[in-house]
């Protein structure tokens, strides 16, 4: 079922949108429970099944059933899992947590509904580009739509109530993923994070919370939702991101004019290994690819483009490239996998 999203770029990866030569992608997401039944740390398996198969006949009701996937994760492969959060469609906690849980998914990935993950529902929506406030219009009208049929645990006070006290409130996380080679070349990187601090913005990795940042992938997201409206939360993101976009920008600048032949450098180096690699691990591979991006951003390689890239990106990883080979391989033997696969599809550079 879910083999089908292999022919098709994943929505955050799109490369379409405002600014996408910087923002890869919006993403909103928002933490909601059920009233009458109790939050996932005191849940039986008879309140997860509940949950679950409620969410699913609502889901039944308000969307057409040929446009979204029902998934149950519990009874997915351990590789199937992992495709899914490559494609940034269910969390990390969701793939390897246990017990019956779920996940909504939209067949344009543009959304999604996790069910029985840290909270009874994480419902997001992803757009690539910059453009918080339509995707954030867009999860709006999912969101009334399930609680015309749900009843979600709200606090007059307090607002929607969480697992979590940093999703208390909104119950929104609103994120924009960047990618920002010049300023890790220019060292300057450190500077963001401690402006974004002070805003009670967060930095995190490419899978968000205690991710590790790669391929120069950073997101920025709001730490608190508790007495704070959600066009507060995004406002302070369309307040911030400019400024990180401009900074990146300054500093892609300097590279061409005062160390034009070490950007090179990287870039060739980058091309040069990709394509002759016989060995190659996914790490070093989006390394490499996040240098080819800001090559062809800045000019400097005309015969590939962004979306190729991007589709380079998606498909070396490891899930996802044991899913096109067919068949699931240790850890050397994607590696080789890979590098092949790099050498076919960059043949032509």
């Amino acid at each position: 079922m879910i083999d089908g999203m292999l022919s098709q770029l994943s929505q955050w990866l799109r490369g379409e949108g405002l600014e996408s030569e910087i923002v890869i992608s919006c993403r909103i997401r928002l933490a909601r429970n059920l009233s009458g039944y109790p939050f996932m740390a005191r849940a039986t398996e008879t309140d997860r099944r509940g949950i679950s198969e409620l969410v699913q006949r609502v889901s039944d009701e308000l969307f057409d059933r040929s446009s979204f996937y029902f998934v149950d994760i519990d009874s997915l492969s351990s590789l199937d899992r992992m495709y899914l959060l490559e494609r940034q469609l269910i969390s990390r906690e969701l793939a390897e947590s246990t017990g019956t849980r779920a996940a909504v998914i939209d067949k344009n990935e543009s959304f999604c509904i996790m069910i029985n993950e840290e909270d009874h529902l994480r419902i997001h929506a992803t757009t690539s580009g910059f453009e918080p406030m339509r995707i954030w219009q867009a999860l709006n009208e999912i969101d009334d739509k399930l609680s015309s049929l749900l009843s979600y645990s709200f606090h007059p006070k307090l607002g929607y109530l969480s697992a979590c006290p940093t999703n208390v409130g909104t119950g929104m996380r609103a994120s924009v993923m960047l990618h920002l080679p010049a300023l890790v070349v220019t060292k300057e990187i450190e500077k963001v994070f401690r402006s974004l601090q002070k805003v009670n913005l967060a930095i995190r990795g490419l899978y968000g919370e205690n991710s590790q940042p790669v391929g120069d992938l950073y997101q920025i997201s709001n730490q608190i939702t508790l007495g704070k409206t959600e066009s507060e939360l995004i406002a302070t993101l369309q307040n911030f991101v400019p400024q990180i976009l401009n900074f990146e920008r300054q500093s892609r600048e300097f590279l061409l004019k005062e160390q034009s032949e070490i950007l090179l450098d990287r870039c060739s180096r980058a091309v040069g290994l990709l394509k002759t690699a016989r060995t190659i691990g996914s790490v070093e591979t989006l390394h490499h690819l996040s240098s080819l991006r800001l090559g062809i951003n800045m000019g400097l390689i005309d015969n590939i483009t962004i979306n190729d890239v991007n589709r380079l990106f998606l498909n070396t990883q490891p899930a996802h490239l044991q899913k096109l080979l067919g068949e699931k391989l240790p850890q050397n033997e994607r590696d080789v996998a890979r590098a092949k696969y790099l050498q076919i599809n960059l043949g032509s550079i």
